[in-house]
């Protein structure tokens, strides 16, 4: 399964909104922390803890165990400067410290549905997972 997290050309100070695709669909909406991504430098030149979305890239991603949620979910692989980077409901920038939050519909300032969005492509992963397929996210 190959996810692509396209990210808004018109980033804003305190959010990134974007579209996530699964398999060259459209799935839904996202939202994460500010890009600060510096073309070039080091993560750890650019990066703000807890308020940063992670570095453009390809991740694969598994599921497991999240003590934080208490519950298992999407986790990427190997992300630059980052760890624990998942998946996961949230409405706004506050709800996230790097992760990608996904909903159906957005707001100026959130994203909305965010549990229906979540669960939807949640199963869709875990489907893939167990149908021995690698799940990969490309974040552009």
């Amino acid at each position: 399964m190959e996810l692509k997290l396209t990210r808004d050309s018109d980033q804003l100070q305190h959010r990134t909104f974007g579209q996530l695709f699964v398999d060259g669909a459209k799935q839904c909406e996202t939202l994460e922390d500010p890009v600060r991504e510096v073309e070039g430098a080091t993560v750890d030149n650019w990066k703000i803890k807890g308020d940063t979305a992670i570095p453009r890239g390809r991740y694969r991603v598994i599921v497991n165990h999240s003590q934080r949620f208490g519950r298992d979910l999407p986790l990427f692989l190997n992300v630059p400067g980052f760890e624990g980077i998942r998946i996961h409901a949230g409405n706004t920038e506050a709800d996230t410290e790097g992760c990608i939050l996904v909903g159906t519909k957005r707001t100026a300032t959130s994203i909305l549905e965010s549990r229906i969005a979540f669960n939807e492509l949640f199963a869709d992963i875990q489907e893939a997972l167990a149908n021995g397929e690698q799940v990969w996210i490309e974040v552009a």
